[in-house]
């Protein structure tokens, strides 16, 4: 309903004001249409697990409830980091199962892992609603995981980057130390990366350099950011303290994660919750597509109120 009033605003809009000033729905001209960031938390949120239960646990002959425990007491008793810890203990178990970790091998675990419906088809369908109502729609991982493992997914090469936690390696192409380790407080630094376009993890200048925001890439009102729990708030927070649109989706096949989504609402940690479902019929689309109407109505009326 949203979607359709929106529409109907902006083309009403046109119609009264353009003339021959006019952008046109859909141009090429990305100086002349905003750019809208849908930033993704992997696991939980377009997964519906952890990446690492979808074939490596098994592979180290783990249950994963076995392996998670294992993680939290090692974190535990050496009061570290979860991330640091569960990265650790992958190296560790696959050293003693046999199991080689290189690139390709994380890649062909992440062939393995689920997704929520309408994951895969879910890109297109926005890039072509983007692409009708005259928005660029660029897509981001922002995710405690593994990029390496995300690498091997059908859908990796819809994002124009992927944070994440990855491995260093060694001459031989083997993982031999953590290179990247992103926590709930560290994910907040790649919204900041992306606000000014920045795609290299390792960048810790130019990101704190001072930028007016007419020339940031991605202002934080043009971000859309999901995430399915409570590791995800600072990034929620930071979005939707910032005017962007903060989403929290939950698995909607286990009746605790809807409670969790619920609580973030109510305390205003995020502006909306939807099933994590990803279909063109689905709430999360509904939701999306009405807020990029908004992004770009907000757009054509900051270039209009600059004319004279």
């Amino acid at each position: 309903m949203l979607s359709r009033i929106y529409n109907l605003l902006y083309l009403w809009r046109n119609a009264i004001f353009c003339g021959k000033k006019s952008i046109k729905m859909g141009t090429s001209n990305t100086k002349n249409r905003p750019i809208v960031a849908l930033i993704y938390d992997f696991d939980g949120t377009l997964s519906p697990g952890n990446m690492q239960e979808f074939g490596f646990i098994q592979a180290i002959g783990k249950k994963p409830q076995e392996f998670w425990q294992e993680s939290d007491d090692i974190a535990a008793d050496q009061d570290a980091s979860n991330i640091l810890s569960y990265m650790k203990l992958m190296f560790d178990e696959a050293k003693k199962a046999g199991i080689k970790l290189r690139r390709e091998d994380f890649r062909k675990f992440g062939e393995s892992v689920e997704l929520f419906e309408g994951v895969k088809g879910w890109f297109r369908l926005i890039n072509d609603y983007g692409k009708a109502h005259g928005v660029k729609v660029e897509h981001y991982i922002n995710s405690s995981g593994l990029a390496e493992m995300i690498e091997g997914t059908p859908i990796a090469k819809e994002f124009k980057r992927i944070y994440a936690c990855s491995f260093l390696y060694n001459k031989e192409g083997e993982a031999e130390w953590p290179g990247v380790a992103v926590d709930y407080t560290a994910k907040t630094q790649f919204l900041f990366k992306i606000n000014k376009g920045i795609l290299s993890v390792r960048d810790n200048k130019k990101v704190n350099e001072s930028k007016i925001d007419e020339k940031k890439r991605i202002p934080f009102p043009h971000m859309i950011y999901f995430g399915d729990g409570e590791t995800d708030v600072p990034c929620m927070k930071i979005v939707k303290m910032f005017g962007g649109n903060s989403i929290g989706v939950y698995n909607p096949a286990i009746p605790k994660k809807k409670k969790v989504a619920e609580k973030l609402l109510r305390q205003h940690r995020v502006n909306f919750i939807t099933p994590a479902l990803y279909t063109k019929e689905s709430r999360t689309y509904n939701v999306v597509c009405s807020i990029i109407d908004k992004i770009r109505i907000d757009f054509e009326l900051a270039r209009l109120a600059k004319e004279k």
